[in-house]
């Protein structure tokens, strides 16, 4: 691009709207796809271009909205629109009371398809052009509810005219406004004191501006865009939907053509802010989402679920779940494992089949199989953790840690009852609850000694099944 960085004055986003078809009670931009907000999706579309101010009409849940811009947009300024009076009202408060020069760009907070780069050419054409307006416009199949580009004769932009406001001749045409512009500022601001509301909505239309300029003989583009869904606003839940499988397949054909192996790109999702490496393998039904950054060489899935994970080379993670938890070089997660906040897997751990672990580290080379509770514990490297141990890391008040050595052996069904300490090469047997610190090398015991009552089933559950089966036992002697 010859756009220059900062070459862009100031950016408009309007996302006052309330958003009534989302039946929701968040304000529409705050609706997530791909692991971004709608508007989450515009801001970064806007921040390639680095413009020098981006200004945000608010209005419908107002105070979640700035929140929000708060935190993803911090130097942004935002204007409210406390009555919604249209696309040209929301135009005039952001302009009000500033001294506009340069080019200005406005467009809407709910358009998550829209790339910086196409934004990028659009603004090149713009100023290469030497126009005073332009509008970003797509041919779409189906232009039902979106404002018609009107060309003269000669091609050329005439006016924006409205769905509502459209004569059935126009709206059988299928170049549509996309809702994106273009204005030199000066020019902007003098235009957009000139609207009026006489349409069918009784609103200030921004498009009426075009109308203005071109009616005075400025020089106006309509630039077309290629992929008319780059373009596409969310106004319900079934265009949510839609965005979010558009920017599925965009995303994962992105990552594919960097060296990722997606077996089902149709069934795995992944955040537009996670990364992946050159030669990871990711298996059907599974979802790699939030800033989740995945290693070469490691294979996720299938039905696997990742949030906030840092994955290193070579793992795998089979139908499992994990949340903010580190995963080692050559660890092996997994079937139906859930990895918790804060847990560390070093390299070449399992954590099996059936097992839980929370806020836990688990040092290189060491197991936790299967069925088994890890929480709040230090575990060293080269440890052994048998079936169905629990961690009791809760006393009802308070979580307390356990730590475990290295080279440990925690036999089966060991219940492990915080705070507590087991040693380097300590033991434990099978079946123990263990509530004393054990030294480095003992084998800690905690069980009752077995008790045979003998014939209690035959006294006890007499004429059972189990009852009749003993007492034939006896009888062969």
């Amino acid at each position: 691009m010859n756009l220059e960085a900062g070459a862009i004055e100031t950016v408009i986003v309007l996302a006052a709207g309330d958003g009534t078809r989302m039946k929701s009670n968040q304000a529409k931009v705050l609706h997530t796809v791909a692991g971004r907000s709608l508007l989450g999706h515009v801001l970064t579309a806007v921040n390639y271009l680095d413009p020098k101010e981006i200004r945000i009409v608010v209005g419908a849940g107002r105070e979640s909205v700035e929140a929000h811009i708060a935190e993803i947009a911090p130097a942004a300024f935002t204007i409210f629109q406390e009555k919604r009076d249209g696309t040209g009202h929301a135009a005039q408060l952001a302009l009000a009371g500033k001294k506009v020069s340069g080019t200005v760009l406005v467009l809407a907070g709910d358009t998550p398809m829209l790339t910086g780069l196409s934004l990028a050419r659009f603004l090149e054409a713009h100023v290469v052009g030497g126009f005073v307006a332009s509008v970003l416009t797509a041919e779409h199949p189906d232009p039902t509810g979106y404002g018609r580009i009107i060309r003269d004769e000669n091609g050329e932009l005439l006016r924006i005219v409205e769905e509502g406001d459209a004569s059935d001749e126009e709206k059988f045409i299928f170049e549509i406004n996309s809702g994106v512009y273009a204005f030199e500022g000066t020019e902007l601001v003098r235009a957009i004191a000139k609207l009026d509301k006489a349409n069918a909505q009784g609103e200030l239309y921004l498009t009426d501006v075009i109308g203005i300029l071109k009616s005075e003989g400025a020089s106006i583009a309509a630039i077309m865009i290629e992929d008319f869904t780059e373009i596409l606003g969310v106004n319900d839940r079934i265009q949510l939907a839609e965005s979010a499988a558009l920017l599925r397949d965009r995303i994962n054909e992105s990552w594919m053509r960097e060296g990722v192996t997606m077996i089902d790109p149709t069934t795995t999702w992944i955040d537009s802010t996670a990364q992946l490496s050159s030669d990871v393998i990711v298996h059907p039904g599974s979802a790699i989402l939030g800033a989740t950054t995945i290693a070469t060489g490691a294979v996720i899935g299938p039905r696997t679920t990742l949030t906030d994970c840092l994955v290193h080379k070579g793992a795998s993670v089979l139908e499992s779940v994990a949340v903010d938890a580190v995963i080692g070089e050559g660890a092996i997660v997994g079937p139906f494992t859930y990895l918790r906040h804060g847990t560390v897997l070093h390299n070449f751990t399992k954590a099996g089949a059936f097992v839980e672990i929370k806020n836990s580290t688990v040092g290189a080379g060491s197991k936790v199989p299967h069925l088994s509770y890890v929480g709040d514990a230090t575990i060293g490297e080269g440890t052994n953790i048998g079936a169905a141990t629990i961690f009791v890391n809760y006393d009802g008040v308070d979580k307390h840690r356990t730590h475990v050595g290295d080279h440990v052996r925690i036999g089966s069904d060991t219940m492990l009852v915080a705070p507590l300490t087991i040693g380097d090469g300590a033991y434990t047997a099978a079946g123990s609850v263990i509530t004393e610190d054990i030294p480095a090398g003992a084998i800690g015991v905690g069980r009752a000694r077995q008790r045979n009552v003998l014939s209690w089933v035959m006294r006890k559950r007499a004429g059972t099944q189990s009852a009749k089966a003993a007492e034939a036992s006896e009888k062969k002697g």
